[in-house]
């Protein structure tokens, strides 16, 4: 059976559609005439001329030719001066179309380190330029404030620093401020002060977190003057550490200037927000918010100097990085991230994490992560546990003020290389050091701090070295823009060469390959920089990536075999 053919839909209107249709047509014509009229003629009338009976006709007859002339030499001139702007405007093109040919050709390699520096030096989140303004602070200040986490002290110290202070020569001093104490119990923190005084004036300290802002002074109902804000509005430590800087002041007799420094969300701006009364400088729970020198007013002699934190080695342990470098939430990889929740818990009792989280017992980090992440709601699409964003919340609760963890301080005192006993005295010159004891023990007194079954127990992974010097992190970045460029050369190369379909695909596939096993390599040494040690299941991937990238090698140049290769003189 053939199949019929469709016949197309005809076109014929019914008499009823057809005449509504006109009729709306007329009632548009009708509108658009009266509309006409009101407006009024829009039409130019006529020159009716110069009457012949009028004196002077010859007269006004050639002025009126006269001014058509003028008119037309006018138009004229503007129409030439319009063309030579857009000739002007076209060599001006070409001139630039000439110099971009000419840097393409001569090369990119130095035009791109160029754009890469300029971007590096625009970019106030670099490292580069973290370590720039904390070499600043450290140069423009008398008194350098190191401020540790009550929690951790060891952990926040940093070797480097302190060096850098003692070492500096003329009269600079170094004060540590045990910031967080009501977050430890207070057998705890007797200890670690009789611990940190035998090498530094150490200060207790307590920053108060809720305060008054400049324009909201005025604003405490009596419902909230109820609530007991004795954690976060009070503060302890501050009055002492302003007469420790008076009594400097006093002794120098020249006005002073007192710079903060300290690993990332340890508290600096807190303890300067606390020290002037009022919110002076931005404070967040995200790690690395203060990105430049700030400088605050106390006093007519006393400056205080806000600086971004130190940044942490690459080499030290996955705890040490996990709890004090600046966490990125584009940059961070996940991987790195796991590791040092792993890291954490590995230095923490089980059964204490088990019971302040109140999760159920579990074997590794993964399931502990999917457990607390189906307690706390954080699920994706089907219900999967997001295991990324619970692991990012676990560490910003482990560096913030949430959780109440403590360390136990070395049994021996051994202090570092640096500090001698003739540096230790030094430091502890201008200081009246007897009314910094009683004043702590005031502090520890007047403190609510938790109960030691309440705060988990932490093992210390000791001091982590910080990089101060841009040296040391213009390394890093040399090689990647080398890699860079390196990259970029071959893309520009593979633009240039020319060849038939069949070849160009061919060279294409080996330069993917060449290019996925230099990824590989990079992010091997990357990984190599911060785990010292690899594991054998790396070093199984790495070898079957390997296998796999030659035995594809080999396969091209079977089918390469085959296609013949015009370039090539065959003799």
């Amino acid at each position: 059976m053939k199949r019929p053919k469709l016949k197309k839909a005809s076109k014929r209107l019914t008499c009823h559609k057809r005449y509504k249709i006109q009729k709306k047509i007329r009632e548009h014509h009708r509108k658009v005439r009266k509309e006409a009229k009101k407006r009024g003629r829009k039409k130019p009338k006529k020159d009716p001329g110069v009457p012949s009976a009028a004196p002077f006709k010859e007269e006004l007859l050639r002025e009126a030719e006269q001014r058509k002339q003028r008119l037309e030499e006018l138009k004229q001139k503007q129409k030439l001066n319009r063309q030579k702007e857009h000739e002007k405007k076209r060599k001006l093109e070409a001139k630039k179309n000439a110099a971009k040919i000419k840097e393409k050709a001569e090369g990119k390699e130095s035009s791109g380190k160029s754009k890469a520096k300029t971007n590096k030096l625009l970019d106030k989140n670099s490292k580069k330029s973290f370590c720039r303004e904390l070499k600043k602070v450290i140069e423009a200040s008398d008194v350098v404030l190191e401020v540790l986490d009550a929690r951790d002290p060891m952990g926040c110290r940093c070797p480097q620093l302190e060096q850098a202070v003692t070492c500096s020569g003329g009269d600079k001093k170094l004060l540590l401020v045990l910031n967080k104490i009501d977050l430890v119990p207070k057998e705890n923190l007797e200890k670690w002060l009789n611990y940190l005084k035998k090498e530094f004036p150490t200060i207790a300290f307590k920053s108060a977190t809720l305060m008054k802002d400049r324009t909201m002074q005025e604003q405490f109902t009596k419902r909230r003057a109820r609530v007991d804000l004795s954690r976060t509005t009070e503060c302890f430590g501050s009055k002492c550490l302003l007469k420790l800087l008076q009594d400097h002041v006093r002794t120098q007799n020249k006005a002073i200037q007192v710079g903060v420094v300290g690993f990332p969300n340890v508290g600096k701006s807190s303890v300067i927000n606390s020290l002037k009364g009022v919110r002076a400088c931005n404070v967040g729970l995200t790690r690395g918010v203060t990105k430049s020198m700030q400088i605050v007013h106390i006093d007519k002699q006393t400056k205080i100097l806000d600086s971004p934190s130190i940044i942490a080695d690459p080499s030290n342990n996955a705890l040490a990085l996990a709890l004090r470098t600046i966490l990125n939430s584009e940059e961070t990889a996940s991987a790195g991230v796991l590791e040092g929740v792993d890291a954490i818990l590995n230095h923490c009792s089980k059964q204490q994490v088990m019971m302040h989280y109140s999760i159920p017992d579990f074997r590794n980090t993964e399931e502990f992560l999917t457990l607390l992440a189906q307690k706390r709601g954080m699920l994706k699409k089907g219900g999967v546990p997001d295991i990324e964003n619970i692991a990012k919340v676990l560490l910003c609760d482990w560096t913030g003020a949430k959780i109440s963890y403590h360390s136990q301080p070395p049994e021996s005192h051994r202090p570092p290389p640096y500090l001698t006993e003739d540096i230790t005295a030094k430091m502890q010159e201008c200081f009246n050091l007897k009314i910094l004891e009683e004043e702590n023990k005031n502090a520890v007194q007047g403190l609510k701090c938790p109960s030691p079954a309440n705060s988990i127990t932490f093992q210390s992974a000791g001091m982590t070295n910080g990089t101060i010097q841009e040296n040391k992190v213009t390394e890093e970045v040399s090689e990647w823009e080398n890699l860079e460029t390196s990259m970029e050369g071959e893309e520009d190369e593979e633009e240039d060469f020319t060849e038939s379909d069949d070849d160009q695909d061919d060279v294409e596939e080996e330069k993917d390959i060449r290019e996925e096993s230099k990824v590989q390599v990079t992010r091997k040494a990357k990984l190599g920089k911060r785990q010292t040690s690899p594991t054998n299941s790396e070093k199984q991937i790495a070898e079957s990536e390997h296998s796999n990238s030659l035995s594809l090698s080999l396969d091209k140049t079977a089918d390469e075999d085959d296609a013949y290769d015009f370039n090539t003189d065959y003799v």
